[in-house]
């Protein structure tokens, strides 16, 4: 049986990064108590999770009042501090599923490893398929909690490099040669 990282109320969840921008690697983080999980995403993966959170929580607000998602981030949930160390990531995320509890008002998220033969097959990683063992990791938080996370993701994407304002590709912080510019360096 492979791990289960269930974190059913954490104390934090959060995305952060290691690294400069250009080369920074992203990263999942739940703390339930004495209880750290680390996982690796990719960066589109972070923007993707933030903004499907986003729209699932807009979506719940105005269906169901009943659930009290707040319509921004609450500040005194803001966390704007780094990862907790040690920073030991347990595996590198495939797939992700994104579920909300109709019953209980909680938002379910949950992690699918990246297996070798995925990586090797040029897949993701299938979260029903029960002949691969995979380890995940299982988050579900409020709504407030929620927006935090989708808040806190957003503000970890845009925080890398910038665009170039010619071509819209990530500048290099030495610049880069801009096809729309004919080549010609551009900082």
């Amino acid at each position: 049986m492979a791990a289960l990282y269930d974190h059913p109320t954490p104390d934090r969840f959060i995305v952060g990064t290691i690294g400069l921008p250009g080369e920074r690697t992203f990263l999942l983080q739940a703390k339930s108590g004495k209880a750290l999980t680390t996982v690796v995403v990719e960066k589109e993966q972070v923007e993707i999770l933030s903004d499907r959170i986003t729209e699932l929580l807009d979506m719940v607000m105005i269906k169901d009042p009943a659930a009290r998602v707040p319509q921004t981030a609450l500040d005194d949930l803001i966390d704007n501090a780094g990862l907790n160390v040690p920073i030991e990531p347990e595996f590198r995320v495939g797939t992700m599923s994104l579920g909300w509890d109709t019953v209980k008002h909680e938002l379910v998220i949950e992690c699918f490893e990246l297996t070798e033969a995925d990586a090797q097959a040029g897949t993701s990683a299938d979260p029903d398929d029960d002949e691969v063992e995979r380890e995940v990791l299982r988050i579900v938080l409020d709504a407030a909690a929620a927006r935090e996370f989708a808040r806190r993701g957003e503000q970890v994407v845009s925080a890398g490099r910038g665009d170039c304002p010619f071509c819209s590709l990530p500048l290099e912080p030495d610049g880069h040669l801009c096809p729309r510019a004919n080549g010609i360096p551009r900082a």
